[in-house]
């Protein structure tokens, strides 16, 4: 008896570690890794096309910023709005620096709309394999570059590893990823990652 008691104890012991590393993965969070996997990021809201910004599909309207422009933030808007949950988008704000209008927003009004300030990358992999809807939020420090945000993705990473290359992320970007560290994901933002300027929040999605 006291066997079977010490097996159970060590087995739950086994369980909140693995939680509290963010490794377990709900049945929420297996949905909205599937949801994710449907918007179809590799094959839309691609680099140097202007797109809608709710389906990421080309328009056809030429592009008014200089460079190859990116959608990470539309990208983010557009998932955002599928699962019932509001984050500054168009037409409030254009898809030009969006993500830098974003992250402003997220940290003044987000609350007033339900998201919360996530203590780091740990928790924030916790709440989206949860099934909670994580962003990762970086503001340029020229106001007139853009900055990055992401959706983190549900993935079964231990501690060390979330400390080390960040949580996975699903964005768009320069090339879209469904599942990339953030460390890597920011990496065209010097500051983002080796200044611990990344902020995270959450929302809870209602069930739909």
């Amino acid at each position: 008896m006291r066997a079977n008691f010490s097996l159970v104890v060590a087995g739950l012991l086994a369980l909140a570690v693995a939680a509290d590393a963010g490794e377990v993965v709900t049945g929420k969070g297996l949905r909205l890794a599937r949801e994710l996997d449907a918007m179809q990021i590799e094959t839309k809201w691609i680099a140097g096309h202007h797109v809608n910004w709710q389906t990421g599909e080309p328009d056809d309207r030429p592009e008014r910023s200089h460079g190859r422009h990116t959608h990470c933030s539309a990208f983010v808007a557009a998932f955002a709005k599928k699962v019932g949950v509001y984050i500054l988008r168009p037409p409030r704000h254009g898809q030009v620096l969006l993500a830098n209008a974003q992250n402003e927003w997220l940290a003044q009004e987000g609350a007033d709309y339900g998201w919360r300030r996530v203590s780091g990358a740990v928790e924030a992999q916790s709440l989206a394999n949860a099934g909670e809807l994580v962003v990762a939020s970086y503001r340029n420090h020229n106001d007139d570059k853009p900055g990055h945000i992401a959706i983190i993705r549900p993935a079964a990473l231990s501690r060390a590893d979330i400390e080390a290359d960040g949580p996975m992320a699903i964005q768009a970007g320069t090339v879209n990823s469904a599942a990339i560290r953030v460390r890597l994901g920011f990496s065209g933002h010097v500051h983002a990652w080796n200044d611990d300027e990344i902020a995270y929040y959450a929302h809870a999605i209602s069930a739909h």
